[in-house]
Protein backbone atom coordinates (compact mmCIF):
# COMPACT_ATOMS: atom_id res chain seq x y z
CA UNK A 1 0.00 0.00 0.00
CA UNK A 2 1.00 3.59 -0.88
CA UNK A 3 2.04 5.93 1.72
CA UNK A 4 -1.13 7.42 3.78
CA UNK A 5 -2.38 10.78 1.92
CA UNK A 6 -3.18 13.28 4.81
CA UNK A 7 -5.52 16.07 4.18
CA UNK A 8 -6.28 19.04 6.13
CA UNK A 9 -9.68 20.91 6.32
CA UNK A 10 -9.71 24.03 8.12
CA UNK A 11 -11.87 27.03 7.84
CA UNK A 12 -14.10 29.41 10.76
CA UNK A 13 -16.88 28.26 13.01
CA UNK A 14 -19.73 26.80 10.63
CA UNK A 15 -17.62 27.32 7.62
CA UNK A 16 -18.77 24.07 6.01
CA UNK A 17 -15.78 22.35 7.33
CA UNK A 18 -17.74 19.39 8.84
CA UNK A 19 -19.96 19.45 5.81
CA UNK A 20 -17.33 19.37 3.56
CA UNK A 21 -14.78 16.48 5.39
CA UNK A 22 -18.77 14.50 5.47
CA UNK A 23 -19.11 14.69 1.62
CA UNK A 24 -15.50 14.27 0.67
CA UNK A 25 -15.51 10.52 2.96
CA UNK A 26 -18.71 9.80 1.15
CA UNK A 27 -16.77 10.13 -2.02
CA UNK A 28 -14.09 8.42 -0.97
CA UNK A 29 -15.97 5.39 -0.36
CA UNK A 30 -14.07 1.85 -0.86
CA UNK A 31 -11.04 3.89 0.51
CA UNK A 32 -9.56 2.83 3.90
CA UNK A 33 -9.94 6.02 5.52
CA UNK A 34 -9.80 7.66 9.35
CA UNK A 35 -11.38 10.74 9.63
CA UNK A 36 -10.22 13.21 12.94
CA UNK A 37 -12.72 15.99 14.20
CA UNK A 38 -11.16 18.47 16.28
CA UNK A 39 -14.34 18.51 17.84
CA UNK A 40 -13.57 15.31 19.07
CA UNK A 41 -10.38 16.84 21.30
CA UNK A 42 -12.27 19.46 23.24
CA UNK A 43 -10.87 19.55 26.94
CA UNK A 44 -13.73 19.03 29.97
CA UNK A 45 -15.18 22.53 30.66
CA UNK A 46 -13.22 22.87 34.05
CA UNK A 47 -9.92 22.97 31.91
CA UNK A 48 -10.58 25.47 29.38
CA UNK A 49 -9.83 28.73 29.49
CA UNK A 50 -11.66 31.60 30.46
CA UNK A 51 -10.70 34.77 28.16
CA UNK A 52 -11.74 38.47 28.22
CA UNK A 53 -13.71 39.90 25.85
CA UNK A 54 -11.32 42.28 23.96
CA UNK A 55 -13.96 45.18 24.07
CA UNK A 56 -16.68 44.63 26.82
CA UNK A 57 -14.41 42.56 29.70
CA UNK A 58 -16.92 39.98 30.17
CA UNK A 59 -14.92 36.66 30.72
CA UNK A 60 -16.31 33.76 28.84
CA UNK A 61 -15.43 30.31 28.63
CA UNK A 62 -13.32 30.37 25.85
CA UNK A 63 -14.36 28.00 23.02
CA UNK A 64 -12.22 29.25 20.21
CA UNK A 65 -8.65 29.25 21.96
CA UNK A 66 -6.30 26.81 20.73
CA UNK A 67 -6.09 26.16 24.62
CA UNK A 68 -9.78 24.67 24.59
CA UNK A 69 -8.66 21.38 22.69
CA UNK A 70 -5.92 18.95 23.46
CA UNK A 71 -4.29 19.36 20.02
CA UNK A 72 -1.31 16.89 21.18
CA UNK A 73 -3.34 14.15 21.63
CA UNK A 74 -5.37 14.89 17.99
CA UNK A 75 -1.40 14.86 16.62
CA UNK A 76 -0.63 11.91 18.35
CA UNK A 77 -3.73 9.93 17.13
CA UNK A 78 -3.10 11.53 13.30
CA UNK A 79 0.45 10.25 14.00
CA UNK A 80 -0.23 6.76 15.21
CA UNK A 81 -3.04 6.55 12.17
CA UNK A 82 -0.70 7.91 9.77
CA UNK A 83 2.41 5.31 11.45
CA UNK A 84 0.03 2.02 11.22
CA UNK A 85 -0.28 2.32 7.40
CA UNK A 86 -3.64 0.64 7.68
CA UNK A 87 -5.09 3.63 6.07
CA UNK A 88 -5.39 5.19 2.79
CA UNK A 89 -6.43 8.91 3.80
CA UNK A 90 -6.17 10.25 6.79
CA UNK A 91 -9.01 13.93 6.79
CA UNK A 92 -8.02 15.84 9.86
CA UNK A 93 -10.94 18.46 10.24
CA UNK A 94 -11.33 21.63 12.62
CA UNK A 95 -10.80 25.27 13.16
CA UNK A 96 -6.86 25.23 14.06
CA UNK A 97 -6.23 22.59 11.62
CA UNK A 98 -3.77 24.68 9.52
CA UNK A 99 -2.96 26.58 12.94
CA UNK A 100 -1.13 24.08 14.78
CA UNK A 101 2.56 23.79 13.11
CA UNK A 102 2.90 20.47 14.53
CA UNK A 103 -0.16 19.07 13.15
CA UNK A 104 0.28 21.27 9.27
CA UNK A 105 3.69 19.31 9.07
CA UNK A 106 1.68 16.17 8.85
CA UNK A 107 -0.45 17.62 5.66
CA UNK A 108 -0.10 16.69 2.40
CA UNK A 109 -3.29 18.89 1.50
CA UNK A 110 -3.99 21.60 2.97
CA UNK A 111 -7.83 23.05 2.69
CA UNK A 112 -9.66 26.08 3.77
CA UNK A 113 -13.03 26.32 3.81
CA UNK A 114 -14.04 29.81 3.63
CA UNK A 115 -17.39 31.92 3.80
CA UNK A 116 -17.96 34.89 5.00
CA UNK A 117 -18.61 36.85 8.58
CA UNK A 118 -22.52 37.29 8.37
CA UNK A 119 -23.25 33.86 7.03
CA UNK A 120 -20.71 32.24 9.44
CA UNK A 121 -23.24 33.61 12.53
CA UNK A 122 -26.24 33.04 10.72
CA UNK A 123 -25.07 29.13 10.57
CA UNK A 124 -23.98 29.44 13.80
CA UNK A 125 -26.90 31.19 14.98
CA UNK A 126 -29.05 28.33 13.85
CA UNK A 127 -26.73 25.47 14.84
CA UNK A 128 -26.14 26.25 18.86
CA UNK A 129 -30.28 27.41 19.17
CA UNK A 130 -30.75 24.05 17.68
CA UNK A 131 -28.69 22.75 20.70
CA UNK A 132 -31.07 25.03 23.48
CA UNK A 133 -29.20 27.98 23.03
CA UNK A 134 -31.04 31.43 22.79
CA UNK A 135 -29.96 34.03 19.95
CA UNK A 136 -28.97 36.16 22.76
CA UNK A 137 -26.50 33.76 24.61
CA UNK A 138 -25.23 33.16 20.78
CA UNK A 139 -25.04 36.29 19.27
CA UNK A 140 -23.08 37.78 22.55
CA UNK A 141 -20.73 35.28 22.51
CA UNK A 142 -19.87 35.90 19.09
CA UNK A 143 -20.04 39.55 18.50
CA UNK A 144 -17.64 39.79 22.30
CA UNK A 145 -15.28 37.39 21.15
CA UNK A 146 -15.60 34.22 18.92
CA UNK A 147 -14.93 37.00 15.73
CA UNK A 148 -11.57 38.11 17.63
CA UNK A 149 -10.56 34.21 17.66
CA UNK A 150 -11.17 33.78 14.05
CA UNK A 151 -9.18 37.00 13.31
CA UNK A 152 -6.75 35.87 15.60
CA UNK A 153 -6.18 32.18 14.72
CA UNK A 154 -8.31 31.19 11.66
CA UNK A 155 -7.99 34.07 9.21
CA UNK A 156 -4.19 34.02 9.32
CA UNK A 157 -4.19 30.46 8.65
CA UNK A 158 -6.39 30.54 5.22
CA UNK A 159 -2.84 31.49 3.68
CA UNK A 160 -1.24 28.43 4.20
CA UNK A 161 -3.75 26.24 2.61
CA UNK A 162 -2.92 24.49 -0.70
CA UNK A 163 -6.42 25.54 -2.04
CA UNK A 164 -9.67 27.53 -0.74
CA UNK A 165 -12.91 26.52 -0.87
CA UNK A 166 -16.14 28.36 -1.41
CA UNK A 167 -18.15 27.54 1.84
CA UNK A 168 -20.91 29.37 0.73
CA UNK A 169 -21.28 28.19 -2.69
CA UNK A 170 -20.19 25.01 -2.17
CA UNK A 171 -19.24 23.03 -5.64
CA UNK A 172 -19.48 19.96 -7.14
CA UNK A 173 -16.71 20.70 -9.27
CA UNK A 174 -14.24 21.61 -5.78
CA UNK A 175 -15.04 18.55 -4.34
CA UNK A 176 -14.73 16.45 -7.38
CA UNK A 177 -11.23 18.28 -7.95
CA UNK A 178 -10.21 17.67 -4.28
CA UNK A 179 -11.42 13.68 -4.71
CA UNK A 180 -8.82 13.35 -8.06
CA UNK A 181 -6.21 15.01 -6.27
CA UNK A 182 -6.43 11.98 -3.29
CA UNK A 183 -6.68 9.66 -5.44
CA UNK A 184 -4.44 10.41 -7.65
CA UNK A 185 -2.09 9.66 -4.52
CA UNK A 186 -3.47 6.36 -3.77
CA UNK A 187 -4.03 4.49 -6.45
Amino acid sequence: MKKTYVVGIAGGSASGKSTFCSQLEKKLEGSLIRVFHMDDYFKEPENRPVSEAPVTGILYLDDNHPDTMDLLRMQEDVEAAITEEKYQVVLVEGLLTLWKKELYKLLNLKLFVDCQADERIVRRLRRNMSWGLNFEEVSKVYLDLVRYRHEEYVEPSKWKADLILNGSNPSDTALEMVVRQIQEHIC
